[in-house]
């Protein structure tokens, strides 16, 4: 009978978490971007003097 590979199931499991982990960094790091352009957005232009 076969055994059970305990060190692949806990890599997978890893695996999984670094990549959920990495898509949550993602997101936060996206939503700051759009913050950020939204202030930036919203900043009035101060006219030019020539």
């Amino acid at each position: 009978m076969a055994r059970t590979n305990y060190s692949f199931e806990k890599r997978q499991k890893e695996l999984a978490k670094k990549k959920k982990k990495e898509e949550k960094l993602q997101r936060k790091r996206e939503k700051q971007e759009a913050q950020i352009d939204k202030t930036e957005d919203q900043a009035p232009a101060l006219p030019e003097e020539e």
